[in-house]
């Protein structure tokens, strides 16, 4: 190999310099890199909000904590009918639709009565002339009476025969028999006119109670039937209730039966006013078993009637080991007892306020079943539930599903 080719092995250190350079500033700024990464995940995960649960303020009634068990049921009136005539016939007139107030023997409908009517006419025509024949018989039994003394006063002084005595004696006792027999036929007169009247007051539909009418079963032109056999034909007018005499009706289970008694306070909660409870108590316990169902029928009265209380509502009753005084008959705040902490600064909870936990100090009060009244919230403020030791007021929460 010639010295010329030997040069062309040197090696050049000047050049290698630059590449080396290039290397370590690469390496250097991939570090950079990789500390600024780790630095931006460890401040997100420093400031990353706390996962929470909550709870929601809620209101609970005092009640509550001294309810035996529960139970559902529907509201029913006591007294409660299917108002229909014993007659026959077409309707004529309806005076009530649903919701009209009623009065005991007030005029709810009537029938046509033409026929009827007539029969009243002839039965009163029938008791004038049976009248007139009392008063007829009365006049011969008279006339007969005063033959009779004179007969018997002539035979004394011998001026007629025994016969003729005989034959006045007769003719007044066959008078006698008239007249009561024409008392009988007034009788008969009169109980006929009876039977035409009644049937008159039949076609005549009255209201056997103080109450409202329910439902409108019938209209005028419909005809009325004693059991609604007939084609197009109509039963019950209309169906009536009491109001006053509105109950609610539950079944309670058999096992249940030793929790209740007659005279026992309840509360009742309509499902039509949710926010509102009515004072109750059993009333009476049906004395037989719903062999099906193994549960007893129990009826609970309102202790305070209210117009808005309805035939057919849904209840649900809480049956009190005690009664229930003013005070304890409003709704409390309260919300579980997991949402409060005790701590220096007094007892507190945490509210969540956009996405921020927010320490609110409170004052519990009584223990309402499962919950804690508390005063310093209200209803539907959401709070951090069991609040973990991390927890700081403001601190950035979200909340977990």
């Amino acid at each position: 190999m010639s010295e010329t080719d030997l040069s062309q092995l040197r090696i050049d250190r000047q050049a290698a310099r630059p590449a080396q350079r290039r290397f370590r500033k690469g390496r250097w700024f991939g570090g950079l890199v990789v500390l600024l990464v780790g630095g931006a995940a460890l401040f997100a995960r420093l400031h990353a909000p706390l996962a929470v649960e909550t709870v929601t303020v809620g209101q609970a009634w005092p009640y509550q904590g001294v309810t035996v068990f529960n139970a559902t049921g529907y509201v029913v009136p006591q007294r409660k009918a299917a108002i229909a005539s014993k007659a026959t016939g077409r309707l004529e007139w309806l005076g009530v639709r649903e919701g009209s107030v009623v009065k005991t023997g007030e005029l709810i409908a009537r029938l046509e009565s033409r026929d009827v009517a007539a029969q009243l006419q002839q039965a009163d025509a029938n008791v004038g002339v049976a009248r007139a024949g009392v008063g007829q018989a009365q006049a011969e039994l008279r006339d007969a009476e005063l033959a009779l003394g004179r007969a018997r006063d002539l035979r004394t002084r011998n001026f007629v025969a025994q016969a003729q005595v005989d034959q006045a004696e007769a003719r007044a006792v066959k008078a006698r028999a008239a007249v009561v027999s024409a008392r009988a036929a007034e009788k008969a007169a009169e109980a006929a006119r009876r039977a035409a009247q009644v049937a008159v007051a039949q076609t005549e539909i009255r209201a056997p109670f103080d109450g409202v009418v329910l439902t409108k079963n019938a209209n005028v032109g419909d005809l009325i039937t004693n059991f609604s056999a007939a084609a197009d034909s109509k039963g019950a007018v209309v169906s009536m209730a009491d109001m006053t005499t509105l109950e609610v009706e539950a079944d309670v289970s058999e096992s249940s039966l030793s929790r209740i008694s007659l005279g026992q306070p309840c509360e009742i909660q309509l499902d039509a006013f949710p926010e509102q409870r009515f004072r109750g108590e059993v009333s009476r316990l049906v004395p037989t078993v719903d062999r099906a169902k193994a549960s007893v029928l129990t009826k609970i009265r309102f202790l305070d009637p209210d117009a808005r209380v309805l035939p057919e509502m849904s209840a649900k009753i809480a049956f009190l080991s005690r009664a229930m005084n003013a005070a304890e008959r409003q709704p409390r705040t309260a919300v579980h007892g997991d949402a409060i902490v005790v701590g220096e600064g007094g007892t507190a909870v945490f509210r969540v306020e956009d996405g921020l936990a927010k320490r609110v100090t409170v004052m519990p009060g009584a223990k309402i079943g499962d919950l804690l009244e508390l005063a310093g919230v209200q209803p539907g403020d959401r709070l951090v539930l069991r609040p973990p030791a991390s927890l700081r007021d403001g601190a950035a929460v979200s909340v977990g599903k």
